[in-house]
């Protein structure tokens, strides 16, 4: 993340092109959602979905969100969703060995002979040690929290709020959405309660618990900032999330720790912050972690449903830049809709004939003009679902039928 900091300083870069369009083509994606954003433009796996009947026995069920507060709210409310709460914030500390080589440079018999056993061994071992946030699902240990808090993790403990420390295993983690669940063996343990993240609106009150710089069951406030915000916007653009945006102050150590409404409601996991930004905070919504928890809890992985496409939000503007750069390779007769930029090679746009220059107008008859619109209806099917494009193709209309695939991973990329 080039410009966020991560519990574990994970860096994810950012692409750039030169070209206004494809700047803006650049900057969209692959319509890979299984959590709703887009993947930056040339990114083609990830590096870092129904799930069976036996989920719902698995995960814990989604609250309705609340209602807004009345006016008389007692002013201690603050005080009583962290004392409601709190218990089910945990810590999560992780560890993993890291394996590190001498240049070859050091191997020569001329180094050898001259400064012998002054020379460090071939290979050396480090340990790097990072520590997050997490919160308790059931009673019987399942945990959530960020899958780069314990991404290539050997160990990891997690320290509940009364000082106990058990013995984590990761059950599963989606690096897409950077959603993990940790579980521990234990019984009778605090839980919190979820709400829901689609009801949210800005303004609404926001509260952080976490452990941010290592100190422990921290609480601070503030409000919804703005919901919907894409993977780019907050500089992940590897991500499928359309992030909570936040002022409650959230650091390096909150990842994974909950964003909670005015009744102690579960709306977001922490995650993001932006370098150099300040009251700047964002979270996942939690129907997102949710729906991925189950998935992970199930089968141990979670599955993205993609049509394989780059695509940017049509307008006059764009339409003339591109009609008049003669090494778009594209010509451009609509002035509204979403431009397919490029197809991938073998993917399931590919396979239904879509092509670059297309103008999908309509999803399953709903109106599209941007390409979260058409991400949102890809990250609602299911793997091999099927998906009616109403397509504008050199000034003539067209019906096609796309049926998504499974977002490749980096091994399915290789193989």
């Amino acid at each position: 993340m080039s410009n966020q900091k991560k519990d574990q300083d994970n860096l994810l870069p950012k692409s750039h092109d030169n070209a206004p369009w494809k700047k803006a083509a650049a900057s969209l994606s692959l319509v890979l959602l299984g959590s709703g954003m887009t993947l930056a433009g040339g990114y083609l796996a990830g590096n870092q979905q129904q799930v069976s009947d036996t989920a719902s026995k698995l995960a814990v069920s989604r609250v309705n969100a609340a209602p807004p507060l009345p006016a008389n709210t007692d002013p201690n409310f603050i005080t009583q969703v962290v004392q409601k709460v709190g218990p089910a914030v945990v810590r999560i500390n992780s560890s993993r060995t890291v394996q590190s080589k001498l240049p070859e440079e050091f191997n020569d018999p001329f180094f050898r002979h001259f400064f012998g056993s002054q020379l460090p061994s071939q290979e050396r071992n480090r340990v790097e040690r990072g520590t997050g946030s997490g919160f308790i699902l059931s009673a019987d240990g399942r945990i959530i929290t960020n899958a780069h808090v314990v991404n290539g993790a050997d160990t990891v403990s997690v320290t509940l709020k009364d000082g106990r420390t058990f013995q984590g295993k990761v059950v599963g983690k989606d690096e897409l959405t950077d959603v993990a669940v940790v579980k521990i063996q234990a019984n009778n343990l605090p839980t919190v309660t979820l709400g829901n993240s689609d009801q949210l609106q800005p303004g609404q009150w926001a509260i952080a618990i976490g452990n941010p710089l290592g100190l422990d069951n921290t609480v601070t406030t503030g409000i919804i900032s703005a919901t919907g915000r894409s993977s780019n916007q907050v500089g992940v653009p590897d991500k499928r999330v359309e992030f909570i945006q936040t002022d409650a102050a959230i650091n390096p150590g909150n990842s994974g720790g909950p964003l909670l409404n005015a009744r102690g409601e579960v709306v977001g996991m922490n995650t993001a912050i932006i370098q150099g930004a300040q009251g700047l905070g964002f979270s996942i919504p939690i129907n997102t972690a949710q729906r991925i928890s189950n998935q992970l809890i199930t089968t141990g992985k979670a599955q993205h449903p993609y049509l394989g496409i780059q695509m940017v939000a049509l307008t006059p503007e764009l339409k003339q830049r591109i009609n008049s750069d003669p090494n778009s390779g594209l010509t451009v007769n609509e002035n509204n809709g979403v431009l397919i930029v490029k197809v991938m090679a073998n993917s399931p746009a590919a396979k239904a004939g879509l092509r670059a220059g297309d103008v999908i107008q309509m999803v399953n008859n709903q109106t599209v003009t941007d390409p979260a619109d058409i991400q949102r209806a890809v990250e609602k099917t299911q793997v091999g679902a099927d998906l009616r494009l109403d397509i504008r193709r050199n000034g003539s209309s067209m019906n096609l039928s796309v049926k998504t695939g499974t977002f490749p991973t980096q091994d399915q990329n290789q193989s």
